[in-house]
């Protein structure tokens, strides 16, 4: 049985004007999604709230500064809340969204839970609405000071008219008990929302594809050069963020992007996307999934469960809970 459907990743970045303008620039595409017939359309990591690349929020080891308190402010004010509903403006646009396109809406953001930010996934179908959302398990490196981890509570497969839905956030994609214990849930297609937009990282999703035998769709943001994106005077008399590997003119870009689309066999089959905003669209046939499970199935005949066992903790971390 042929299942051909046309998947996407939008490659944008968070515009200097904020979430609101950011939330627009992803709604003017919505023409190009209908013409490319795309039913999943997956955003990339943190696009609505931002990726504050570079910055240092006043932060370091054994102190910190008030200007990184008040940094983090801003940029808390810039996150969005999650659930459906008038009180959740964001979600409600992507809903519409992706009811004028008839297409799933995978969107990587900032989520504000009380004082706390999470990197987030959501899922939004184009009946349902909001049907899900992931919650980033392990911020990496820096990000550890800004953002909370989530819990098992929030990893979930998505059912779509391309197949099953799932994924991880950036680095998360490379923690392999977390994508083994995604394998098992039935995932066909894998969103890898980033903003890393390194060589290495399409080998790092390809391998998801191959291993997983799946789909992947990695969307990258592409966030032009510090100049550009309005952050000199907070960043240097040179007028840039002063980031080692990103030049000291200013002129390079801060993220390049570098979105693909990947087969269950590893192979990239449209991408990467460099050095610019868009629409990455390819078409894909589920049935590939079976065919490439013949010789290689990750939680069926190549598990070993006789041998291997993983435990899940599915169960919320918060610690009050009202009855």
């Amino acid at each position: 049985m042929m299942a051909k459907k046309v998947v996407a990743a939008l490659q944008v970045g968070t515009s200097p004007g904020g979430t609101q303008e950011t939330l627009e620039k992803i709604l003017s595409y919505e023409k190009e999604i209908i013409e490319a017939g795309a039913k999943l359309i997956v955003i990339p990591e943190a696009t609505l709230g931002g990726y504050p690349k570079g910055s240092i929020f006043g932060t370091y080891l054994g102190y910190r500064l008030q200007s990184g308190r008040e940094e983090f402010r801003r940029y808390h004010e810039q996150a969005i809340e999650i659930g459906k509903g008038d009180a959740y403006p964001e979600i409600a646009q992507l809903s519409m969204l992706a009811k004028r396109t008839d297409a799933t809406v995978v969107c990587g953001c900032i989520e504000r839970d009380g004082a706390t930010l999470y990197c987030t996934m959501v899922y939004i179908d184009p009946v349902q609405g909001l049907v899900g959302k992931h919650r980033k398990l392990m911020p990496t490196a820096g990000e550890r000071l800004i953002w909370g981890r989530g819990d098992g509570s929030t990893l979930p497969v998505v059912d779509s008219a391309v197949g099953k839905l799932g994924g991880a956030i950036c680095w998360e994609n490379m923690m392999p008990l977390l994508r083994y214990a995604m394998y098992e849930k039935g995932v066909e297609v894998w969103c890898a929302p980033t903003v890393d937009e390194r060589d290495i990282w399409r080998t790092a999703v390809q391998n998801i594809g191959y291993e997983g035998r799946v789909f992947v769709v990695s969307a990258v943001q592409f966030m032009p050069d510090a100049k550009t994106m309005g952050l000199g005077e907070e960043f240097g008399e040179e007028g840039m963020r002063r980031m080692p590997g990103k030049g000291t003119d200013g002129s390079e870009n801060l993220i390049n992007g570098g979105s693909v689309i990947i087969n269950p066999y590893g192979e990239i089959i449209a991408g990467p996307l460099l050095g610019r905003e868009g629409l990455l669209a390819a078409e894909i046939d589920t049935s590939l999934i079976v065919e490439s499970r013949f010789e290689f199935d990750p939680t069926g005949h190549y598990s070993r469960g006789d041998v291997f066992q993983l435990t899940v903790n599915e169960k919320s971390h918060d610690t009050v809970f009202i009855k």
